[in-house]
């Protein structure tokens, strides 16, 4: 059995072990269109074929309303659900317009067009907008993954959106302790992930679907049990209307539904973290590997966006290289002992600042980073004061 080289070594983060995983899978030729691989959830071979065991199998088989994300890998267990006249639910692309639509054939549907309504244009041209109001209680979630342990274990592409698709359907009731979580991967995909890179968001499987086995985890680890609103931002709020529904909805209901802006007075909600070398990492956050990154890709981030933190505890980072993804960033901060109470991300100008609790510990910041480098590129890092003092105006 091919399986990617074990990635379980003290240390290692959730983008270490994606690279290993796509770079893997492109050095053996065992992905399909699209290619390269990197930076998505891989379409591995062999993953149309395996819905056939998908349909054979009884937790499948049982299921009567199934939610699968539209990765390209998952297309054949769409069209299994679709064949077996089950309801089949999908994300809306990047939330932007609601949280998922319901696929619905049109009547008489041959096979072929059933297999066209499972790709992504099918999913565009044949699905209808579920609302929040609807009563919707799904049976299966399937979810597509980078990598996956035996114990339940996921890694995304770092994006966050089905760790939060899955928040949000808890918040609105549709799904429940017993609902199944699935994921669907090439064997080499199953590898051993350290259960310190999970945080309270992330969303882990109950069984993994690949081409030659069914693995049942027991995974012990909770699902997120709602959203997590101090892990939310203004900004990422606005880019996902659903989201203002919700918090509307459970503000309401009277729970507490405070931003990450507004529980900087709370110290559990932003609680900073000393550089020592054996500190705990930060867990990453929603608005770290949704809301940012993709700003960071759209070229949003900038300074009139960002407002410069604090000198004289704030860390500058420079010449962060084009491409680079916030989490990689993050990642290389947990790595060093140099997590901050707050990451400001300027992707856009190759830049970022970080908070820290005081001068002394942004003091030792600095000198845990030097020599830090992304994708061979050395980083520039020092106190952001000393670039204002330099400059006189913001770093560039």
């Amino acid at each position: 059995m091919e399986r990617a080289q074990q990635t379980g070594s003290p240390g290692v983060s959730k983008w270490d072990i994606r690279h290993k995983i796509w770079d893997y899978m492109e050095a053996n030729n065992l992905a399909d269109f699209p290619r390269p691989v990197h930076h998505r959830i891989p379409n591995f071979k062999g993953s149309f074929e395996m819905s056939s065991s998908a349909q054979a199998w009884d937790v499948f088989d049982k299921a009567m309303e199934v939610k699968v994300d539209p990765d390209k890998p998952l297309e054949g267990i769409r069209l299994a659900a679709l064949q077996a006249r089950k309801a089949l639910l999908v994300p809306t692309p990047r939330l932007r317009t609601g949280l998922f639509n319901r696929i619905i054939p049109p009547p008489g549907a041959t096979k072929e067009m059933l297999r066209k309504c499972a790709t992504s244009q099918g999913v565009r041209d044949y699905s209808v907008p579920v609302g929040l109001d609807s009563k919707v209680h799904v049976d299966l979630v399937v979810v597509g993954s980078v990598a996956v342990s035996e114990k339940g274990f996921r890694i995304g592409k770092g994006e966050g959106f089905a760790d939060l698709e899955y928040a949000m359907m808890v918040s609105m009731g549709a799904v429940r302790e017993d609902t199944v979580v699935v994921t669907a991967v090439h064997d080499c995909q199953v590898v051993d992930i350290p259960e310190d890179l999970l945080g309270d968001h992330d969303l882990t499987v109950d069984y993994i679907l690949t081409p030659t086995r069914i693995i049942k985890t027991g995974c012990n680890h909770p699902k997120p049990q709602g959203i997590l609103w101090h892990k939310i931002n203004h900004e990422m709020l606005g880019k996902i209307p659903v989201l203002k529904n919700l918090r509307h909805r459970e503000k309401q209901e009277g729970k507490d539904v405070a931003l990450k802006e507004e529980q900087r007075d709370v110290p559990a909600a932003d609680k900073p973290v000393r550089v020592a070398k054996k500190s705990r990492p930060e867990r990453s956050s929603f608005q770290d590997q949704a809301s940012l990154s993709q700003a960071s890709r759209e070229g949003e981030a900038s300074p009139d966006n960002y407002p410069l933190p604090d000198a004289p505890a704030a860390v500058y980072v420079g010449s962060i290289p084009q491409g680079t993804r916030v989490g990689e960033l993050k990642d290389a901060l947990r790595q060093r002992h140099a997590t901050p109470a707050r990451l400001t991300w300027q992707g856009a100008q190759h830049r970022a600042f970080l908070n820290y609790s005081d001068k002394a510990t942004a003091d030792a910041a600095v000198v845990a980073l030097q020599g830090l480098s992304l994708h061979g590129s050395p980083l520039r890092v020092e106190l952001a004061r000393s670039q204002l003092s330099k400059t006189g105006s913001r770093p560039r």
